[in-house]
This record gives C-alpha cells, structure tokens and sequence, in this order.
C-alpha cells in the first residue's frame, strides 16, 4: 500500500489521517511517515506534521480535566468488569494524547481473539450498548463516541473527530479535498469527515478497492 501511495503523491497532494497515535501508524504504513507525504495526522488530527515539521499536540487531559478523566477511566473500569466477554486480555483502556480507545476484550488480544470477538460484538452490540451508556452518563461532557475496528472505540471531546485535521489544510490551496475510509457509516469513525462540506467522501472496503478507487480518479 506504502509503494501505490508514493505513486499517487507524484499526482496528488497525499495526507494520511488516523484515529491511531505515530507508533501504531509508522507499525502499520512504516518508519519515518510523518515525513513521507505533505500531510500527516495521528489521533484524528491532534498531532499534526506537515511537511515532516510538527504542527500542534492538543491533549484530552488537558481539555477536560484531571477530575473528569478520573470519572471515566473509573465508570469504564466498573462497567467492563460486569461484562461478559468470549475473553478477557489486557489493555482496556488505551490513553491517547486526544480520546481514549476502550476495548470490551482488550487490546492485547491476538488475531483470532479478535476476529472472533468481533463476530460476537455484531451479534450482541457490546459496543453500541457501552457506547449508549456513556453518552447517558457522561451528558454533562459533551463527548463524541466513534466505533472504528473490530474491537475497539474512542472517546473524545465534540469536533475532536477527523475533521480536525481540516483546519491544517486551507481550503484556498486545493480546489478538492478527496477522504478515503471504510467506517463511513452514522457512528463509525470517518463520518464526520466523510460528510463534511469540505471533503468528497469515498467508501472504500479494503486496501485494494482503495488503490482501484484511487486509480480511476487519479491516475487514468
């Protein structure tokens, strides 16, 4: 995927955006990619390089609170510790710079743990009922919920989404801004900026319907 896409950018203007922090980005695309393309976002946008030059860090902990983060790491931890689950592995609460990312089975489940939970999560809504219960408990915060993955989903402050990598590409500099994701559905973590006014959303379902789709556009 890392090769298709250095072909785009001697088309197109390429920016990577992702709800995950550099580490799990640079694990998944490879070393050194927040200075392969022009724009690079890790956390939807909190930490934004461009051209390779750090931008800005925002930080959940600082917006909201010590006393507020302690709320819901404590609500998360008593909520999960009722729930029944195919398994139970570690890393239940992941703390990013910008959202948390709440695991019902754990992050340091392995690769069949994962597929298999996942199954079970579309069966039973183990994500969209915790999700449901937040959004009722912590009304006062006024959080966004976004379900992305197989096992996972954020939390973090409204606006936070990916939309917020926007505001570091100016509208007056490209006559289109074109976003690619697979969970552009209500809920899922690209809607936002999938719908927004400022970008033309395309639904993708896999790396390689995102290099077909990307062909036909760019490079024909």
């Amino acid at each position: 995927m890392m090769e298709f896409m250095k072909k785009l950018s001697t088309k197109i203007t390429v920016g990577i955006v992702g709800g995950s922090d550099l580490p799990k980005q640079e694990e998944q695309l490879g070393k050194g990619i927040a200075s392969v393309f022009p724009y690079n976002f890790s956390q939807n946008g909190l930490v934004a390089y461009k051209d390779g030059v750090l931008q800005e860090v925002q930080t959940i902990s600082k917006f909201l609170g010590e006393e507020n983060v302690k709320k819901i790491v404590n609500w998360t931890l008593k909520y999960l510790s009722d729930l029944d689950t195919p398994v139970k592995r570690g890393t239940f609460i992941e703390f990013r710079s910008g959202m948390f990312n709440i695991s019902p089975i754990g992050r340091n489940c392995s690769r069949e743990e994962r597929n298999e939970y996942e199954k079970v999560d579309l069966e039973k809504n183990i994500r969209k009922d915790m999700v449901a219960a937040m959004k009722k408990e912590f009304a006062d915060l006024d959080l966004t919920y976004s379900i992305g993955g197989q096992i996972s989903f954020d939390v973090f402050p409204r606006g936070w989404d990916k939309t917020y990598c926007l505001k570091f590409v100016k509208a007056e500099d490209y006559d289109e801004i074109h976003f690619f994701g697979d969970k552009t559905f209500e809920g899922g973590n690209d809607y936002e900026i999938f719908t927004s006014d400022r970008t033309i959303g395309h639904t993708v379902t896999s790396p390689d319907d995102t290099k077909e789709q990307c062909t036909k556009l760019f490079m024909g």
